[in-house]
């Protein structure tokens, strides 16, 4: 009886496992909830950049093309270390190296919030204080105006606001490059080194899902951090003199990095605790292989067999010849196309919504976050689906490709006509003059200044000087300004006329749902094309040359299009102004811009890259046939060009790497 005892009980002791393996660290699917919200924390941090890239610009009146380089500024530390991760592999403690570089980007997000903190309040041009018996900034005829900066003021600002913010933005979003390079590679490799067959593709589908709508989010936050004031914790509520609608109004842009960065720290400290090396996950449904299958060894990666100088030696050539392939030659530069479209209209889609239709920062980002990226997430995911259940080929994949962008040309043309010209601004558009106008010639207005006004009449005013405006009336109750009276540049009826705050905005605010429907379905039509495309390069390259055909494809995509193209997007845009604010003799943001030109050199950037894409796919598409006719005499013995190209095993791959290494 004991002797029956003591087998049962070490029998259960053999099956009950470890208590260092019942630890949440040893299981894949805590892993994966923890690299989920890490990698939702990183996009949270590049999606709110660009949400609030534009309000960046106009705080610290920066140019379009500056604040292109900034949210480009990332890819330069990322695609100098990427080259490297596909060398180190399981080399190295994955989870340490993910959890260290959480940390170092979330030490990036607080450094981007850095510069709120080290310059003094937000100060726009022609503050009118909103006592009665102050007529700054309105038109006094009997003095001389007297500028409100000095030039002590002036060259303390400069030395704060404009020579240490932008190169210090700059390392902090070359930080988070740098910080962002091992979480996703090193993070999916992980996961399929240690989970079930079974579960693997579903744990990498929640991860997609994630990457995906992790941007949102931050365009949501983006969104929600901009309505309140840039300054809300150095004044009350009373003090701020502005109203969101205001085109001087500065949100908060600096808190949604303090927040990102506290989610990105948070949830970089369980990888502190990860093992190098896990149990493998069991799955009930994962079929047993037999037996001679089982005992066989895996064959090894031939990466992970090269030195660190054979890997360098080697790479340029396999990707040369990788890029000889002509269907995934076509296949990348297609996506590059489509890369840089979605990197200039992530940066500036939302400040093109605000100019063109008059609408505020908050709204601008609450659209993008809340209807043009889910739309793109569920293209994505339907073309997905639809490629597994129609089991499509790789001729298939393209003429899916070739569609798909056909039908996004053909809504993404009619944007350009969705819009209107430049309100009149006197002194500025339709016709531009340089000197006063003659009603408001001896108000003595300062060149500098910017407070627009809406006249009675419907026109608008760069300042109530500007309009000749010499008083004012203020709400009895929150005493703020309600209108400017006796404005000698604006004649009603024989009389002088009044202005409002605020600018007289576009008539395009009823274009703004037709544009939004349409913007919303190329985006949905164009994220069709990406599952396909995918599954073109993965079926198209040899087996044991994936991982360098991958690494090749992001690297051209930080070159070709995520580094160049929001700067090209700022720059067109630049070319649009009309009139650039000025500050302490320095040009900043603009202030008015030739709207017509503005819509016709941004959407048509947007219009030309999904040309280009289209022309590559249809380009895959010929060639893919022209190769399967050619192929047609061969169909009997059962195999094609491309089965061909994939024929070497990874032996032979390594001995190939190791002698091109030499």
């Amino acid at each position: 009886m004991m002797a029956s005892d003591l087998q049962m009980n070490s029998e259960q002791l053999r099956s009950k496992p470890p208590a260092r393996c019942r630890s949440p660290f040893n299981s894949i699917k805590f892993f994966v909830l923890c690299h989920g919200m890490l990698q939702l924390a990183q996009l949270l941090v590049s999606g709110y950049l660009k949400s609030s890239i534009s309000t960046i610009e106009r705080r610290y009146g920066f140019s379009s093309q500056k604040s292109g380089i900034l949210a480009s500024f990332n890819e330069v530390g990322n695609t100098v270390l990427i080259v490297f991760v596909s060398f180190f592999g399981s080399r190295v403690h994955r989870p340490r190296f993910i959890g260290g570089g959480a940390l170092v980007a979330s030490l990036a997000a607080l450094m981007m919030a850095l510069p709120h903190f080290i310059s003094g309040p937000y100060e726009y041009t022609v503050h009118i204080s909103q006592s009665k018996d102050d007529n700054s900034g309105l038109c006094q005829l009997e003095s001389s105006f007297q500028t409100p900066l000095s030039n002590h003021s002036c060259t303390q600002q400069e030395s704060h606001a404009q020579q240490g913010v932008f190169p210090l933005l700059l390392l902090g979003q070359l930080l988070l490059g740098i910080g962002g390079v091992p979480i996703q590679p090193f993070g999916i490799s992980y996961i399929d080194d240690y989970a079930s067959k079974r579960n693997s593709p579903f744990y990498l589908g929640i991860l997609l899902a994630v990457t995906s709508i992790g941007p949102a989010f931050g365009f949501m936050m983006g969104s929600f951090m901009l309505s309140f004031y840039v300054d809300i914790d150095k004044m009350s509520k009373d003090e701020i003199g502005l109203e969101r609608g205001d085109p001087r109004w500065v949100g908060a842009w600096w808190l949604g990095f303090v927040v990102a960065a506290s989610f990105l720290f948070l949830t970089s400290l369980p990888y502190l605790f990860f093992p190098q090396q896990m149990p493998k996950e069991e799955a009930a449904g994962d079929a047993k292989e037999p037996r001679g299958e089982e005992e066989k060894k895996p064959l090894p990666d031939p990466i992970q067999e090269l030195t660190l100088t054979q890997f360098l030696k080697s790479f340029p050539r396999i990707a040369l010849r990788t890029l000889q392939n002509p269907i995934y030659l076509l296949v990348v530069l297609a996506q590059v196309h489509l890369a840089a479209m979605i990197a200039g209209l992530a940066t500036f889609m939302a400040k093109f919504i605000e100019r063109q239709f008059t609408q505020t920062a908050s709204f601008s980002n609450m659209m993008i976050g809340g209807v043009n990226i889910p739309l793109a997430v569920l293209g994505i995911v339907l073309g997905g689906a639809l490629m597994r259940r129609l089991s499509i080929s790789t001729r298939g994949s393209a003429l899916m490709c070739t569609s798909a962008i056909l039908m996004c040309i053909l809504t993404a043309l009619p944007l350009l006509l969705l819009g209107c010209s430049t309100q009149r601004v006197t002194g500025v558009y339709p016709t531009k003059q340089n000197r006063s106008l003659e009603c408001s010639s001896r108000c003595s207005c300062p060149t500098e200044a910017f407070n627009p006004v809406c006249g009675s009449d419907g026109v608008e005013f760069r300042s109530p000087c500007h309009a000749g405006c010499l008083t004012k009336v203020l709400d009895d109750n929150t005493s703020k300004i309600l209108k400017y009276t006796d404005c000698g540049c604006i004649g009603v009826s024989g009389s002088y006329g009044y202005a409002l705050p605020g600018t007289c905005g576009s008539d395009c605010k009823h274009l703004l749902l037709p544009f939004m429907v349409l913007s919303a379905l190329t985006c949905f039509i164009a994220s069709f094309s990406q599952t396909p495309s995918y599954m073109m390069i993965l079926r198209t390259v040899r087996p044991e040359d994936k991982s360098f055909a991958v690494g090749v494809q992001y690297m051209l995509f930080r070159v070709l299009a995520f580094l160049p193209a929001p700067v090209l997007y700022g720059t067109a845009i630049d070319t649009t102004c009309i009139i650039w604010g000025k500050k302490c003799g320095r040009n900043t943001s603009c202030h008015y811009y030739n709207m017509d030109l503005f819509r016709q050199r941004f959407l048509g950037l947007q219009a030309f890259f999904v040309t280009g894409a289209f022309v590559c796919f249809l380009l895959s598409l010929l060639v893919l046939k022209h190769r399967a006719g050619k192929q047609g005499q061969q169909a009997g013995q059962g195999y094609t060009m491309i089965d061909r190209e994939q024929s070497p095993d990874k032996n032979t791959a390594s001995k190939e790497l190791q002698s091109m290494a030499a």
